[in-house]
């Protein structure tokens, strides 16, 4: 079978792939059906076409959660981006600046079209006499996944949907075609309803045997993660007994969310967590260690772990990644604003543009791993002045050089996570390091500068890239040419599993115990971290923080952020938190890049001011289907 990756050419060509959005449900290809599913070849195109159908994670003019939050920027010349103009708080119902409910194009299609292309392929695959019953079993439990995927997907981002359980008739009249919104409840009941379709056929494997032709399919880890992560959602106060929404109604007066809230949800939530690492487990996924890098010269215990952390997000199907989005890669697109250059160059061939505020950089521990605002040894008060790299820190920051203390007495996350001026930069480069990793090359950032601005827009706005979404087979060729080496994204990783867990488990339970401990300290061990208990009573002015269930939702809040950062979890959890109102409403702050002098250049500077109101826990239904249909109600405040 052709993989996902070389299913792109025919995909881009499928007759399929014409459909308009969900409202336009007369099927305009009943001819080409039949021709659709002649045969095993012609299915697989199909299959592979639903694959393609789904959210593209790597685009940040398509994922909302690349700068829904304003976790990571462009500078201001690249604030005209759809993405940024969605983080900036400039979406509106005439011109939805990112469309998964009606489409805006070739790359943000309706998910209600993906979604009619499931149900196309669920009502005709059975048809098909080359496939046998295994594999026509696991082409529907896959299909299945991508609809509950894509339904799960328009919830989260709109709030209550019209499911789409089936393909609507031919001559279906124009009045029986206009669907209502259905209750939250309903919308998430049908997610697992399907999810639990997928799971109890047992017809996803637990691996991908066939790694050459069929890595990016789903299989049953995937699927009961998906279940775990759905039902972490449903139990979040955005859509558990969300009061703020008591007079947002349907078409029966009633309202959207519940108003009640459930606590059992969570109960649900942590056993099906639970459950998912136990397959996960079965199936050899875990997190991805130091043993797994595979380093071409030897490394100080230092750089090993640090490309390690980095390794666990762009390493091809590493042992980590429990599904990966292959159908929108992370190439050079994504790659491209995040690497800075590393040496004079003559040409623009790395822009180096997307860059990382100070919202997001200071959320990072200390190297005692509590917050730097908690920590009594960390100078948190001097964190903007300046100081000399030292023997300490030579392996991350260059010895002699200056920089910011901000950037010393960090955890090893913030070093693979985040580049910054003088700050290490190991791999990506042509040339051959010394045996001694300590001379790995830095970016130079300050005006006139090789890593600063290039050209006009060509520049990092705050001194801060995203050096974790680069591969570090990602290679300069030269000082002004780079091989890219593309990874799936990583929607569901190990690591995110268990963090929900703990989560899980934490509101399950009245005061947290060692099993929650138990999650959230293994995702610490792998970053070389001790246990919550131990660092916060060594080294927190706040030292039972952890004892309390408030304090440690909190510290799991605030590890979700630093594990997950820059990969576009934070827009969403922040949501479902309910806490966007609360964090997001701030100033998005950077180094003043365009100075050349040291004590110019960090200086704090204000490059937006964020906004968020209610209204933006959800995004707008389209204006144009609001007309098509008079029976969709639009999102408040809106």
């Amino acid at each position: 079978m052709k993989s996902i990756y070389k299913y792109s050419g025919y995909i881009f060509i499928a007759i399929f792939l014409l459909s308009c959005d969900y409202l336009d449900v007369v099927p305009d290809n009943v001819a080409t059906i039949d021709h659709a599913f002649a045969d095993r070849y012609t299915t697989e195109k199909y299959l592979a076409t639903c694959y393609w159908g789904m959210p593209k994670s790597a685009g940040w003019n398509e994922n909302p959660g690349i700068f829904g939050a304003l976790e990571m920027v462009f500078n201001k010349e690249g604030r005209t981006s759809g993405g940024m103009r969605f983080g900036l708080g400039e979406d509106n119902p005439t011109s939805a600046l990112i469309n998964y409910w009606g489409g805006t194009g070739e790359w943000i299609r309706s998910l209600y079209a993906g979604i009619r292309e499931c149900n196309t392929f669920l009502e005709n695959v059975d048809k098909v006499q080359d496939l046998n019953k295994y594999e026509k079993e696991r082409m529907k439990a896959e299909v299945k996944m991508i609809k509950a995927y894509m339904h799960f997907y328009l919830t989260t981002f709109y709030g209550p949907v019209c499911p789409l359980r089936e393909s609507i008739p031919i001559d279906e009249s124009t009045q029986g075609v206009r669907v209502y919104r259905e209750k939250i409840d309903d919308c998430f009941g049908y997610v697992l309803e399907l999810l639990d379709e997928v799971i109890s056929s047992e017809a996803l494997p637990l691996v991908i045997e066939n790694r050459t032709t069929e890595l990016g399919r789903f299989t049953k880890p995937a699927a009961y993660m998906l279940k775990a992560k759905v039902l972490v959602y449903w139990a979040s106060p955005l859509f558990n007994g969300n009061t703020d929404y008591n007079s947002f109604l349907d078409h029966n007066g009633e309202p959207f969310f519940n108003q009640i809230y459930d606590a059992t949800r969570w109960e649900k939530a942590a056993e099906a967590c639970k459950e998912a690492i136990d397959v996960c487990t079965a199936a050899g996924i875990r997190l991805y260690q130091t043993s797994d890098f595979v380093a071409t010269k030897p490394q100080s215990d230092t750089t090993l772990l640090v490309n390690t952390l980095r390794s666990a997000i762009s390493e091809r199907w590493n042992k980590e990644l429990v599904w990966g989005n292959s159908s929108y890669p992370v190439d050079w697109g994504l790659q491209s604003p995040c690497l800075p250059r590393l040496e004079q160059a003559t040409s623009a061939s790395a822009t180096g543009r997307m860059s990382v505020p100070f919202s997001t950089v200071e959320i990072f521990y200390s190297n005692k791993g509590v917050p730097i605002n908690e920590d009594v040894t960390y100078p948190y008060a001097d964190r903007y002045n300046l100081k000399t790299g030292d023997e300490e820190h030579k392996y991350v920051i260059q010895k002699g050089e200056q920089t910011a203390v901000l950037n010393f007495y960090r955890e090893p996350r913030y070093y693979s996570t985040l580049g910054f001026d003088r700050g290490k930069w190991y791999g990506n480069s042509y040339k051959n390091y010394p045996d001694d990793d300590s001379e790995a090359l830095y970016p130079k950032n300050r005006f006139g500068e090789y890593s600063s601005v290039f050209q006009p827009g060509e520049y990092n706005a705050t001194g801060y890239w995203p050096k974790k979404l680069v591969s570090i087979n990602t290679m300069y060729r030269d000082p002004n040419s780079v091989t890219t080496e593309t990874y799936p994204f990583p929607d569901m990783r190990f690591a995110d599993l268990l963090l929900l867990c703990a989560e899980a488990l934490n509101e399950s339970k009245e005061a947290p115990d060692t099993e929650v401990y138990q999650y959230i300290d293994m995702v610490r061990a792998r970053a070389g971290l001790k246990g919550v208990v131990e660092s916060w009573a060594n080294y927190s002015n706040q030292p039972d923080k952890p004892k309390t269930k408030a304090g440690m939702r909190e510290i799991i809040h605030q590890e979700r952020k630093i594990e997950l950062a820059c990969e576009g979890v934070y827009y969403w959890d922040s949501h479902r938190w309910k806490t966007a109102l609360k964090e997001q409403n701030r100033l998005i702050q950077g180094w003043n890049v365009n100075a050349s002098e040291l004590e110019d250049y960090y200086t704090i500077t204000t490059l937006y001011t964020q906004k968020f109101t209610y209204r933006d826990y959800f995004a707008p239904i389209p204006e144009n289907d609001l007309v098509r249909n008079p029976q969709l109600v639009q999102n408040p405040g809106w």
